[in-house]
């Protein structure tokens, strides 16, 4: 009987794990390949070049350049969005006044979280268009905002300055992720007892307390995960600063993902490319590692 469920088992899961192995394992084992050749993408014929691409990886100026940015975006992403994500989903899960202990959300929470989800709707070109308008110096809405309540001394071409493209590039990142953070948090939080929260406010806890001492360490394992997608997501980077700012100006936005796809289908160097990939997976992966190992903690049970 053991022997015909294995059997059973590995008649299913062979047809995925082919799959699998054809589509995704397959295309990383033949980067770590191409990285170690001249391929310039067109010429059917390469040259094997050993360790040749990874040593010029280290004296690239435009690599490092891109990759600061990534790490900027490492450090203040995950922060800003969990962080809203956090006060958001308090405030509409228990930020109301009112009923039990005044333990509920705010009225129209469930229009709230229908607003601050919508952005998850749109996909990546839409919202780098959007955002692309909104910037535009002339007729953009930021702009546009800001001579409305006379502050038109703040407008500026937000995109075309090199002092402010990259801040403006990081606020749209931080806008198309928060509201999905804010229902993951929303949802988590609704699995804790009620009791725990109306125990806090009766000894006084306020609401900030109340987030800080009880509803983050009960969240904690939630809270791991979404630092290393967002984690994740800010070493890649690409699709928003392509369609926003192309790199640009004077590559004050690049990230690393831009300058893999600018150096394989604008240089031809397919070789080089993939040997910026093969950095950047190792880069991914160790940062994901040390994400999961300094956030660990005992588990809170409730």
């Amino acid at each position: 009987m053991r022997h015909g469920r294995r059997l059973f088992a590995i008649t299913f899961l062979m047809p995925a794990v082919a799959v699998y192995a054809v589509f995704v394992i397959s295309p990383y084992l033949q980067a770590f390949q191409v990285s170690a050749t001249n391929w310039r993408g067109l010429s059917p014929t390469w040259d094997y070049v050993g360790t040749e691409n990874f040593t010029r990886l280290l004296s690239d100026e435009y690599f490092w350049n891109a990759l600061k940015h990534n790490a900027v975006l490492l450090a203040v992403l995950p922060i800003a969005t969990i962080a809203l994500g956090l006060f958001f989903a308090s405030m509409l899960s228990i930020g109301g006044h009112g009923g039990r202990a005044g333990v509920q959300g705010i009225r129209g929470s469930g229009v709230y979280r229908i607003v601050y989800f919508f952005p998850q709707v749109l996909s990546v070109a839409i919202v780098g268009v959007l955002w692309r308008e909104m910037y535009a110096p002339d007729g953009g809405l930021v702009n546009g905002f800001l001579r409305a309540v006379g502050l038109g001394t703040l407008a500026r071409p937000w995109l075309g300055s090199e002092d402010f493209a990259f801040w403006a590039v990081l606020i749209v990142m931080i806008w198309s992720n928060v509201g999905f953070y804010v229902v993951l948090f929303g949802a988590a939080m609704g699995a804790i007892p009620r009791e725990i929260y109306e125990a806090a406010l009766l000894d006084g806890a306020g609401r900030f307390v109340t987030l800080l001492r009880i509803t983050i360490p009960l969240l904690w394992d939630t809270i791991q995960v979404a630092w290393v997608y967002l984690a994740i997501i800010a070493l890649d980077g690409f699709a928003l600063v392509q369609i926003i700012t192309n790199g640009g100006p004077n590559f004050s936005t690049d990230v690393v993902g831009l300058r893999l796809y600018n150096t394989a289908f604008g240089d031809s160097k397919f070789g080089y490319a993939s040997a910026i990939g093969v950095a950047m997976f190792f880069i991914v992966l160790s940062v994901a590692i040390a994400s999961l190992r300094l956030t660990r903690r005992e588990r809170v049970e409730y």
